[in-house]
């Protein structure tokens, strides 16, 4: 079996989905010679220069650090390359790697990716697992390919998806399950114990990159289909509709698929007498529990509906300057 302290690693990785397994690398012993990151990027309201999580993992670990704005520029391939690593362990890194790197390391490059492949390959996969109600994801550990995650798997680990769970749970259980995979892998793959499984291509599919708009909720779906939305963009965009000319945050809901409306779809509905509150989709109500209305705090929606009781029969709209306070 390979000693860990004898292999150089190149780790590779930007968002918090990365960084135990970086952790992990380190307290098994591997010679993690760098880590490659993003640039640091404006973000906030000040748009303030903020390092991507791994960058800041990486400095705490003593590790030197790299964040090569084009990864195929010329001079960072060759300063990789420099580094003479055995393997090269990506995660979460956001850029495609080109071939001269790929076939760099003596052992390749391996990906810690958070699905079960070839379901769910992209770059949004624990997203798009919740949006499409899976029972069951997980985490591969596969050799890289030059097409999108699509190398051969060295080894996955299986997870239930609870109802309760959102991206941001999801994902930090999912982190810390590749991780431990990751380090318990490496080993028997440096060795050659393990041997590689083709992914079938005929059963894959792809989780493209979110974006804000996705968070824009359609009232024609069913409330099942927005509880999953709300559930995969808790973190980023969130989930929103509009309510006369601002926006409203959907924080916290639940499907009430046995129950049903005359209602258009978008409409508030009174629920349990009216104490509670639901709005008709396309199939279903789903019930309010939590909501921020733009430019004020998150409430409750009992403490909401006590300050703005036209909210009660008004409709929800689909873009800035739809929806209505009009009871009918």
């Amino acid at each position: 079996m390979v000693s860990p302290e004898s292999v150089r690693v190149v780790f590779m990785g930007t968002a918090a989905f990365a960084v135990p397994s970086l952790e992990a690398l380190v307290k098994a012993g591997y010679r993690v010679v760098a880590a490659v990151s993003r640039p640091p990027r404006p973000a906030g309201r000040g748009r303030k220069l903020t390092l991507p999580p791994v960058t800041e993992a990486a400095e705490r670990l003593g590790l030197p650090v790299l964040t090569p704005e084009k990864l195929r520029a010329p001079e960072v391939l060759q300063q990789l390359a420099a580094l003479r690593p055995d393997v090269i362990v990506v995660a979460a890194y956001a850029q495609f790697l080109p071939r001269s790197l790929l076939e760099t390391p003596a052992h390749g490059c391996v990906n810690v990716h958070g699905s079960l492949l070839p379901r769910w390959r992209g770059a949004s996969p624990i997203h798009a697992a919740i949006l499409a109600g899976d029972e069951f994801t997980g985490v591969t550990v596969m050799r890289m390919a030059e097409a999108m995650d699509s190398g051969p798997i060295l080894a996955q680990i299986v997870t239930r998806i609870e109802d309760s769970d959102a991206t941001p749970d999801l994902e930090m259980r999912l982190a810390g399950a590749g991780a431990n995979l990751l380090v318990s892998t490496l080993p028997c793959y440096l060795s050659g114990a393990i041997r590689p499984v083709i992914q079938e291509e005929s059963l894959a599919t792809f989780a493209p990159l979110i974006r804000k708009e996705d968070g824009l909720i359609d009232w024609s779906l069913s409330a099942e289909q927005i509880w999953r939305a709300s559930r995969a963009y808790r973190a980023w965009p969130g989930s929103y509709s509009f309510w006369k000319g601002r926006m409203l945050k959907l924080l916290a809901c639940r499907p009430e698929p046995e129950l049903s409306s005359r209602e258009e779809a978008g409409r508030v509905v009174p629920l349990d007498g009216g104490r509670e509150v639901g709005v008709a989709t396309g199939k279903g109500i789903l019930r309010l529990e939590e909501v921020a209305l733009e430019g004020s705090r998150p409430m409750g929606i009992r403490e909401f509906l006590a300050g703005h009781r036209d909210f009660m029969g008004s409709r929800l709209g689909s873009e800035s300057g739809r929806g209505d306070a009009a009871t009918r």
